[in-house]
């Protein structure tokens, strides 16, 4: 079954995105001519535009136009981090130690990331909470994507605004799957925990603006006074 019209569109747009033609806060052509660069409807074109509104890829200002969705380090991080303490607040955290190196990718990682790199680039980091270490974060990403990693060290704490302005890569959907553990004795050191303890395990893969997954993540979160808060529109 053919692709519907309006997803040449979104498509249309999403690669000059990728590819850096069309940058956070610019704005994009009209929908008249979208339609005549794509071959289609204004209707068509509207609703493409409308479909990517909805996916926050970009927004739409009546009397302005419509501009690609920037993505602040700010919201970058929030959108995706997600552990508060008790009453709620929102605390920002602090990475507290890093370590990047590159190493041969398992066969889990080939099948998994984009391209079935050889080699990849894993960044581990010990995020702290009101000065409390409180997350040990592996990140893993293709060394083929993601060049010179190691050579940016220390990176910045929203690694997804790094990828986005160092590598074009947009971060735009992330599946993540949970289960409680206990903690191992080398996490036990680095979270400097008093003895066995609950953890809540987080898994991710993050895919970008092509449908791509980019990066595997494996978090390791204490809950004894803190929480994993999850918002449900």
């Amino acid at each position: 079954m053919a692709p519907p019209l309006y997803q040449t569109v979104i498509d249309s747009i999403i690669a000059r995105i990728a590819a850096g033609d069309l940058l956070p806060g610019g704005m994009l052509p009209s929908e008249t001519q979208l339609a005549l660069d794509t071959g289609v409807s204004q209707g068509t074109a509207r609703k493409a535009l409308m479909m990517l509104e909805q996916h926050g890829i970009v927004r739409r200002e009546q009397g302005r136009g419509t501009f690609v969705t920037a993505r602040t380090p700010e919201k970058s991080l929030f959108n995706f981090f997600r552990l508060r303490p008790k009453d709620g607040r929102v605390v920002s955290p602090v990475v507290a130690s890093e370590r990047i190196l590159q190493r041969p990718a398992t066969e889990e990682e080939r099948e998994v990331l984009q391209g079935a790199p050889e080699q990849v680039t894993e960044i581990r980091r010990i995020r702290s909470l009101l000065d409390v270490p409180s997350v040990l974060e592996t990140s893993v990403v293709s060394s083929d994507l993601f060049p010179g990693l190691e050579r940016r060290s220390p990176l910045p704490s929203a690694l997804y605004v790094l990828y986005q302005q160092a590598y074009g890569c947009i971060i735009l959907h992330a599946e993540e799957s949970m289960a409680a553990v206990l903690s191992t004795p080398d996490v036990i050191e680095a979270l400097q925990l008093p003895g066995p303890t609950p953890l809540l395990q987080v898994d991710r893969l993050a895919r970008d603006i092509l449908g791509r997954t980019v990066e595997i993540r494996h978090s390791l979160y204490r809950t004894d006074e803190l929480r994993y808060a999850i918002k449900l529109d």
